[in-house]
This record gives C-alpha cells, sequence and structure tokens, in this order.
C-alpha cells in the first residue's frame, strides 16, 4: 500500500492546484521552515514493489528529498510506546540548543522516578540524588529509562504535567496532527497515541533540526551507576549505515522501531541520502528488525536520488531593474534532490520559472521563482529558487531609467 500522509500536507496535489508562483518548503528547506510540518511527496512508484511485513502499520520515507517511497495505514492511531521519548527528546534538545539548560548541570530529581515499576525500562537514577543533564539524556536514548525521561521533564517544564502540555503543542506546530500525549515515556493510556506518518515527521525533523545532538541515538551502549545496558536497536550491530534512531515496547502497542540510514548517493562523491523507516505493532521483536532492514534496503536499491542543485551554486542569472547590479545570480541555500524509481533519473529535467520584472532591492535568499521537477511528463516536486546575492536599490538616475525602460517594455 502506497499513500501521502493524512495530516500532512499533501504536495502532489499543490502541484496541479497551485499557481507557479506559490512556494512550497520541501527538501532541506523544511529546516529554515521551523514552525512548518515536514511536508512529505508521493514518489513515484518503483518497479519493484515494497517487501511484505509484519507491522501493523509503517512507512518508509527518503527524508532526503522528503519524499515518501512506501507506506501502509501509515494514518492509523497506534500506540508509541518508548517511542514517545523522541518527543521528549525534542523539547530537551531545544532547551539545551537555546542554553536554558546545559549538559554538564546537575539535577536533583523528585520522588516522582520512584513510582517507574522494576519491569519498565530504566536507568537506575535515585530520587533527590544529583545526576548530570548528560547522563540523564543518554540514560533516556540509549538505556530508554522512563525515570529519565520524568526527571529530564521536570527540569524542563517545571513539572510533569506542564511539559506533557508542551509535547502536546509542540506536536501540533510540528504538523502532527494524528498525535496526543498523555506522558513523557510512553504508558499505556487512551489519551496517548500517534501514527506511523507522525513518527516519521518527528524523526525528520529530530535529524535537521538538532543535528549537534543527533549522534547520540547511534551509541550502542551507555553505563549509569555501574550498570550497564545496551541500545536496544539491534540494527545499529547489524547495518553501519544506520544510525538511528528508537525502539519502542509494551504489551499493546507491540514491538516498534524506527531506523534511520544515511548511505552515499552513488556517481556523487560529496553526497549522501538518508532514508527513515517507521514499523509499528510487530508481534516479535526481531520482526521489527528484520522488516526494518528489509525496507530500508529496498528504498535504497528501488530508487535513485538525483542531486538537482547544489547549495549557493548559480543556476542562471536574471535581469534586475533599478538595482545597482544589472543581473542576480539565482539558485538554491541548500542542496535539493529529487528520488525517483531506479533508472528514471536522466529523464529529471528542471523547470525554471522567475519572477518578472525582478525589482530592487533584493535579498540574499530572497525567494525569485520557482523550479519544478519534472519526469516523462509529471510533476515530481516544486521548490523556490531565490536570489543568491544581495542588490541594493540605485540612485534616482538608474531608477528613473529603468522606470523608463519597464514603461516602454510594456507598450511594446
Amino acid at each position: 500500500m502506497r499513500s501521502t500522509f493524512p495530516g500532512i500536507p499533501s504536495f502532489a496535489s499543490s502541484l496541479i492546484s497551485e499557481p507557479i508562483g506559490r512556494t512550497v518548503p520541501v527538501g532541506l528547506l523544511a529546516a529554515a521552515a521551523v514552525a512548518a510540518a515536514v511536508a512529505y511527496a508521493p514518489a513515484a512508484s518503483a518497479q519493484v514493489p515494497p517487501p511484505a511485513v509484519n507491522a501493523h502499520s509503517w512507512v518508509l520515507v527518503d527524508a532526503t528529498a522528503n519524499q515518501v517511497l512506501a507506506s501502509g495505514n501509515a494514518d492509523e492511531r497506534v500506540e508509541p510506546a518508548s517511542l514517545t521519548k523522541l518527543m521528549t527528546a525534542y523539547l530537551v534538545f531545544e532547551a539545551l540548543q537555546t542554553k536554558k539548560i546545559s549538559m554538564d548541570q546537575m539535577v536533583t530529581p523528585s520522588l516522582a522516578v520512584r513510582r517507574v515499576r522494576n519491569d519498565e525500562s530504566r536507568m537506575f537514577i535515585e530520587a533527590e540524588k544529583p545526576v548530570t543533564v548528560h547522563d540523564l539524556v543518554y540514560g533516556m536514548i540509549i538505556q530508554s529509562g522512563n525515570d529519565a525521561a520524568i526527571a529530564l521533564a521536570e527540569l524542563v517544564g517545571g513539572s510533569e504535567a506542564h511539559f506533557v502540555d508542551m509535547m502536546n503543542t509542540e506536536a501540533q506546530r510540528l504538523g502532527m496532527k494524528g498525535t496526543h500525549y498523555a506522558d513523557v515515556n510512553g504508558m499505556p493510556d487512551p489519551q496517548h497515541y500517534t501514527t506511523a506518518g507522525d513518527l516519521a515527521t518527528l524523526s525528520a525533523h529530530l535529524i535537521r533540526d538538532f543535528p549537534e545532538y543527533y549522534n547520540i541515538f547511534s551509541v550502542k551502549e551507555f553505563t549509569y551507576n555501574k550498570i550497564k545496558q545496551p541500545n536496544r536497536n539491534r540494527l545499529l550491530w547489524l547495518d553501519s549505515s544506520v544510525d538511528g534512531l528508537k525502539t519502542g515496547h509494551t504489551q499493546a502497542a507491540g514491538y516498534c522501531l524506527i531506523a534511520s540510514a544515511k548511505r552515499s548517493v552513488p556517481g556523487t562523491a560529496d553526497a549522501s541520502r538518508r532514508l527513515v523507516s517507521v514499523m509499528m505493532g510487530e508481534q516479535k521483536e526481531h520482526d521489527r528488525v528484520e522488516d526494518s532492514m528489509k525496507m530500508l534496503n529496498y528504498g535504497y536499491s528501488a530508487y535513485d536520488t538525483v542531486r538537482l542543485f547544489k547549495a549557493n551554486q548559480p543556476v542562471q542569472a536574471s535581469r534586475v531593474y533599478k538595482g545597482k547590479a544589472d543581473t542576480v545570480s539565482v539558485g538554491v541555500k541548500t542542496d535539493q534532490y529529487v528520488t525517483v524509481p531506479r533508472g528514471m533519473g536522466d529523464k529529471v529535467k528542471p523547470q525554471i520559472t522567475l519572477n518578472a520584472p525582478l525589482i530592487a532591492p533584493i535579498a540574499n535568499g530572497q525567494p525569485v521563482g520557482t523550479v519544478q521537477i519534472v519526469a516523462d511528463g509529471k510533476a515530481l516536486a516544486q521548490f523556490p529558487i531565490v536570489a543568491l546575492q544581495e542588490v541594493p536599490q540605485a540612485g534616482i538616475g538608474g531608477r528613473v531609467w529603468d522606470s523608463l525602460m519597464l514603461m516602454f517594455g510594456k507598450k511594446k
């Protein structure tokens, strides 16, 4: 089954119905639009169908090109179990990035950590015994410690209840319309749910928004209080290209795994491609590992990623009126990619439409047109093209002259 994510804007339909001048954030441009959801575009179907999996719901996305490669029941409500801690981590990373807290800061866990039962995932912190934020973050991500999640939530949110409110607010901001949180670590609750599609969105934001902390997800083991625990993501040992993300399990949720891999783009030495697979509701632990591996390998073998433009590389020059310069170089500020079925890469053609006329002043990075990506007559993607340098306004004489030029051009 292949589908877009309900609740995430349907990019394919916008290509057909919206005017060419509308800018739609795709690719890595989403990183700059921090308040926008990651809007995945559906990729053209590969000649080879996706492998069968035992997951109740699942999705495979190309996070580099922002495209859905395959999915099954991606919008169906599921329990996230410990995958909840990805949102907990997102808010903690945000607090670290904005320096509201620091890794070497000491935290004194409250008595609330004592409610974590012996049969739950723990990092074995003790109530009222100081511990660093560093150890709590590593304990939450690598050891999946419910006690660590509670301590971090109290630190960042002031209370666990307020932190849960922050989680729900952030979920809405990121466009996770099928998600609601009731706690910080994923214990079963009727008001605690998500979808595979929403988890893919959250994962993409984690990877893009906090690259300085993302590598923690690839750490294979962590020791706290003389207790060494391994990362539960077994793919870290089985595939060197896998560097995250998180496992989850409760009896109700089944076995869940979000796996992310980064591999080089063949024929492009300085480019890499990241895929994210989300497997929810597996009946056996080894199934989530095997299905994730199969789906990642499928994505890399059945699809090719083409780099359309390099960051800050001029694509063409455009005429500018009333400016100190007569032309401006246009291009993109981040590498732009598109993913297509294998063997279709040489059919991909960019079609550039520039706004006309361009009137100074023009800011560096200002959108000045659009690029539509077409293959075999079908629109695959669309994104803004921007000015690569500033063009200040000309003096009065230059502006008057260009005004006359524009008037003359219109009369012709």
